[in-house]
């Protein structure tokens, strides 16, 4: 029987252009991210998240604000982050806003914790860097307690304990649905399966199949640790258009524009195009025609044997009118065909 496959979509919020190149304000694109949640949902998405950062090219800093306008605008999609920067929030006061967006729709909220790979939220919310592990597996350990759903007793080093504490609004039915975003290392996958929250890859570069290693840890970790089987998620970034071609054209400019910004903090050289074609061809970005890109998305599945796929459809500038188009094509012609060609090689083995 085939494996059940869920299909999503991810987005920074990332500040776009109009049709005259001119970048548009943050809170129309927020607005922009609803409409394309929206229409995500009416064209078969299963999941989409959004993700938080604090800084000017991308719109979206309370993603559970975001979503909960967006709980009230759809029917039957997974709403998530993609990530929530644990480290440098309250881990009850982010357990308080997801559960409020899990009632508002009904119980399709999900958080996906991380560490984040930008760290503009760490001054401006008053902590140090050189905390950064410490936050995180402290922050991670107590939010863990939170999905229990019962008092929690904890304590630990950076706060009072808690003894006997409940949070409200509580989950209506089951539990408040959470992943953890891993991008590679062996602890993270350790960690993911030690507090029973599934982990998702990060894969943005390079052959997919690299990561088998992990994937590989992460089964192992769960037959010693005895949880059980845990669901495996992967996030990579990627474009839809009619034509291999046509992608290719309409992604380069807003992939350039933000990979070069990154770049340029990061002490990066600048993207160049064989390098964009490349990681098309040969690495994770998901880029081309409907069944091109379903082919290298069913690759992966069969390669990682992932139990969901997100594809982050937002690139750098890509204006809003082309990522509807992606969105469009993702859901009503790729994701079809890459449950076909899983389903006709189940068949074929």
């Amino acid at each position: 029987m085939t494996k059940a496959i869920e299909f999503g979509m991810d987005t920074f919020g990332d500040v776009t252009v109009d049709a005259d190149g001119k970048l548009l304000s943050q809170a129309q694109v927020i607005r922009n991210v609803v409409d394309e949640a929206i229409l995500a949902d009416e064209t078969g998405v299963d999941f989409i998240g959004v993700g938080e950062h604090h800084r000017s090219d991308f719109a979206v800093s309370a993603p559970e604000v975001v979503l909960a306008g967006i709980a009230t605008r759809t029917k039957r999609i997974k709403l998530g982050s993609a990530v929530t920067v644990l480290s440098s929030d309250d881990p009850i006061r982010v357990f308080e806003r997801f559960s409020t967006v899990n009632a508002l729709s009904n119980g399709r909220a999900e958080v996906i914790l991380g560490r984040g790979s930008f760290t503009e939220s760490f001054p401006l919310f008053g902590y140090k860097l050189n905390d950064y592990e410490v936050l995180f597996n402290e922050k991670l350990d107590l939010f863990a307690a939170l999905l229990e759903n019962g008092p929690v007793d904890w304590e630990g080093q950076l706060r009072p304990p808690l003894k006997g504490v409940t949070v409200h609004p509580e989950i209506e039915h089951g539990r408040l649905s959470a992943w953890i975003g891993v991008g590679g290392s062996p602890e993270s996958v350790v960690r993911s399966v030690h507090y029973k929250i599934p982990m998702t890859l990060a894969i943005i570069s390079g052959d997919p199949k690299r990561f088998l290693p992990f994937v590989e840890l992460y089964g192992r970790a769960q037959q010693q640790m005895g949880t059980g089987p845990m669901p495996l998620g992967v996030h990579s970034p990627g474009y839809v258009a009619e034509t291999d071609e046509q992608a290719r054209e309409e992604l380069w400019p807003g992939y350039k524009a933000m990979h070069d910004r990154i770049g340029r903090e990061r002490g990066w050289p600048e993207t160049t195009k064989d390098s964009f074609i490349r990681e098309i061809e040969h690495g994770s970005t998901y880029a081309g025609s409907p069944e091109t890109v379903a082919k290298k998305i069913a690759a992966t599945v069969r390669a990682l044997g992932n139990d969901r796929f997100d594809l982050k459809y937002s690139s750098g500038t890509t204006s809003h009118e082309k990522m509807m188009k992606s969105i469009e094509l993702y859901g009503t012609k790729v994701i079809p065909m890459v449950r076909d060609m899983l389903s006709q090689k189940e068949k074929a083995a």
